[in-house]
């Protein structure tokens, strides 16, 4: 075989790999957005109080937030194809169970179940990529595709699953994780290169276990804040244990040999400005998919398909801005395109909040020009984020990359959601205007 026929077939096989770890990328944050349209209808079938369906809606980014980290860590520490291979076999038996679950604990073991396994499965999927494309040049052109991934998932999720929803059951929805997740478990063997263990790398146990039980208890105490005043012992005590045990995370990692998540990792001016973009964005477009699939199904009495059909839209400019990002990373630099994005974003997030959810406005004129502008401005900012995120990092700390990157697109959404859904006396009132100003009042005060 010649060198070009060679180089040819390497090219092949990478985009195949690129491909299978893509797929079950997007699959990963499509399942996290799969119950937000249907969710008032599981309500209805569980009998659920609002508190309930609060915790359902935050249960799989929950642990997926809380234990990436450490996810990160495993995936440097015994191999990529190996966590990948492990965290995929959880996810799959999650997804297999949820749609059998008979009330809503069997469903919400499963939904932390499933955030477990992607925690292990999003950064042991970047420590593969980072050995297919060994060439920072490579590696940087796949994570400005790979970037916009988590995005595409959430609009993925969003509208097919009140198609499915309403034209079969919300249980159908977790075939589709199912699916991927099966599939890439028989294709690794065949696709996915062995990568090499780092046996050197410590496991840092009391750092996981003080990160993770630092954001589960903060994120209950916001959850609880429905049900209970802020000043009750229900939610000062996880709030404030929270607070300490995250406190004494920041602490015991400068301290630590060799920590989970190292101080000087975060205080790289692109990290920095990387991962505020990554939590900004997804906390823009988890609210836009929460706040609009409420206002359109109780507001205006919208069907569920025709929720879905609403973001259409989003998703079509999304895919195109997607497109369009790599090419002028490559022009204009990450950074430029990283702001750039975020501006474009507030801009649609803007007119989304003040002529979006007005009940008699048009949707071409209220709803339209913000759908467009908002996934436009997102996409281009996931792709510089994910860009400058990754910029100097080590093969050997790849995993610690992914779990950083995860974390931020995560935890943000998750808290600000429990924020949000406690502003009002009952999911209705999320569809009026005064929780569209909200809306903007916070992303303002996160942006200063």
């Amino acid at each position: 075989m010649t060198a070009t026929a060679a180089a040819r077939v390497a090219a092949v096989r990478h985009r195949r790999v690129f491909v299978l770890l893509s797929s079950v990328q997007t699959t990963l944050i499509f399942t996290l957005a799969a119950l937000a349209v249907p969710l008032p209808r599981i309500g209805r079938e569980f009998g659920l109080e609002r508190a309930d369906l609060i915790l359902l809606s935050a249960a799989y980014g929950l642990t997926f937030g809380a234990l990436v980290l450490f996810g990160g860590r495993l995936a440097d520490r015994y191999g990529g194809r190996r966590a990948l291979t492990a965290g995929l076999v959880l996810f799959a038996t999650a997804s297999a169970a949820a749609p059998l679950a008979p009330g809503i604990g069997a469903l919400l073991a499963a939904r932390f179940a499933q955030g477990a396994g992607a925690a292990l499965v999003a950064p042991a999927a970047m420590a593969v990529l980072r050995a297919v494309f060994p060439s920072p040049a490579a590696y940087g052109r796949a994570m400005a595709t790979w970037g916009g991934l988590s995005v595409l998932g959430a609009t993925a999720g969003n509208l097919l699953s009140g198609v499915i929803s309403e034209l079969f059951s919300w249980r159908w929805s977790f075939a589709v994780p199912l699916v991927v997740a099966v599939a890439a478990l028989a294709l690794t063997p065949r696709l996915l290169p062995t990568t090499a263990p780092n046996r050197q790398r410590r496991l840092d146990v009391p750092g996981a276990l003080l990160a993770t039980g630092g954001i589960v208890l903060a994120s209950y105490g916001l959850v609880v804040t429905d049900a209970r005043p802020w000043s009750s012992a229900g939610v000062l005590v996880p709030l404030l244990g929270g607070a300490a045990l995250l406190a004494a995370f920041w602490f015991a990692e400068r301290l630590a040999r060799d920590p989970l998540l190292p101080p000087r990792f975060l205080l790289d001016r692109r990290r920095a400005l990387a991962l505020t973009a990554i939590a900004l964005s997804a906390c823009g477009t988890a609210m836009t998919f929460v706040v609009l699939s409420l206002h359109l199904q109780q507001g205006r009495d919208w069907s569920q398909t025709q929720t879905s059909a609403a973001f259409v839209p989003f998703a079509v400019a999304l895919i195109a801005s997607g497109r369009a990002a790599g090419p002028l990373i490559g022009r204009y630099g990450a950074r430029a395109v990283t702001s750039a994005g975020l501006g474009t974003g507030a801009a649609g997030l803007v007119l989304l909040a003040f002529t979006g959810l007005d009940a008699h406005t048009w949707y071409a004129y209220g709803l339209l020009p913000g759908l467009v502008l908002l996934p436009a401005g997102v996409a281009a900012s996931f792709a510089g984020a994910a860009v400058l995120a990754t910029e100097g990092v080590s093969r050997q700390r790849t995993g610690l990359a992914g779990g950083v990157l995860n974390t931020a697109m995560e935890v943000g959404p998750t808290v600000l959601f429990a924020v949000l859904l406690t502003l009002g006396s009952d999911a209705s009132s999320l569809a009026a205007t005064g929780a569209a100003l909200a809306v903007v009042a916070l992303l303002n005060h996160r942006t200063k």
